[in-house]
């Protein structure tokens, strides 16, 4: 079916796509097979550097899932503070207060343009000089930080967006209804903007599960990456095999993160078929949001 977007492929570009399927395909599993074979001659596939995360629990036990453990505490205490951080810095940034819209932007452009490792460094180094804090916890929190910052910063920018993508309608038709900014931007916009953000918010969250492995390669994090060092040492399994384990480890994880934020799109888009953006909003004070019907306009009339 076609669309402004797209246009529906005739034959021979339907015969075009699948010939280039067929050698991508063959092309990968080629790739596949040279990997398998170049790993094989070398001995990387032998048994005994694979079993250790099958035949002995401690490996898991001990290191891998106090190590996931570790990463998703990291990930989630960034992912509570940088939401809603994000949220503000974002709504902000549209404030008709320059001494608010100022400083927020400031904010977000500074933190968004230093690289997330040196804001690790940079909390790494603070919190030696200025705090208190153990020398076990700092390397946690200097990574908490970095992430906290640095995505904050991105979601503000993210939350901007998708209440710029809004119809300018609507926040007119919030005026209308005597509602005042603050009033149309928390009962109107961020409401209808929640399902425009999702998709990117939740590759920002997926950003924030995986940066936090720079802790564990830099800080000294005893999260899910810094067990590629430990169990070959421990248990003489082979790094590549540990690194293998690890990578699908974090691919199961984020797809499901991923999987429940589609899910989670779904229900929000189903939920928005049969309500009111906001649940105290009347039938006529919905009509009045939705905008005038293409009769009511100077070209329908």
């Amino acid at each position: 079916m076609s669309s402004v977007l797209y246009d529906t492929p005739g034959p021979k570009a339907r015969t075009r796509n699948i010939l280039y399927t067929v050698v991508f395909l063959a092309a990968f599993a080629g790739a596949l097979v040279w990997v398998l074979t170049t790993m094989a001659d070398k001995g990387q596939l032998a048994a005994e550097k694979w079993s250790p995360f099958v035949n002995d629990g401690a490996v898991w036990t001990t290191f891998l899932l106090p190590g996931l453990a570790e990463t998703l505490k990291a990930a989630a205490l960034a992912i509570v503070i940088a939401l809603p951080l994000g949220a503000l810095l974002g709504v902000g940034r549209l404030s008709d207060h320059r001494w608010i819209r100022i400083p927020a932007g400031a904010v977000v452009e500074l933190f968004r343009a230093i690289p997330v490792l040196m804001l690790m460094l940079f909390g790494f180094a603070l919190f030696v000089q200025f705090t208190d804090i153990g020398p076990e916890l700092r390397p946690f929190y200097a990574v908490v930080a970095g992430l906290v910052l640095y995505n904050a910063a991105v979601i503000a920018e993210v939350v901007r967006a998708g209440i710029h993508a809004l119809p300018h309608g609507q926040s007119d038709a919030a005026k209308a209804l005597g509602m005042r900014k603050g009033q149309a931007m928390t009962n109107v916009l961020l409401p209808q903007a929640v399902s425009l953000m999702l998709p990117a918010l939740v590759s920002q969250l997926v950003v924030i599960l995986k940066d936090t492995a720079l802790g564990g390669a830099l800080l000294g994090v005893e999260d899910l990456l810094s067990a590629y060092q430990t169990i070959p040492a421990n248990y003489g399994a082979n790094t590549i095999a540990t690194l293998v384990v690890i990578a699908v480890i974090y691919i199961v994880v984020n797809f499901a993160l991923t999987s429940f934020a589609s899910w989670l799109e779904r229900r929000l888009r189903a939920s928005k078929k049969t309500s009111c953006p906001d649940g105290d909003i009347t039938p006529e004070e919905a009509a009045l949001l939705a905008g005038p019907t293409p009769a009511e306009t100077p070209a329908g009339r």
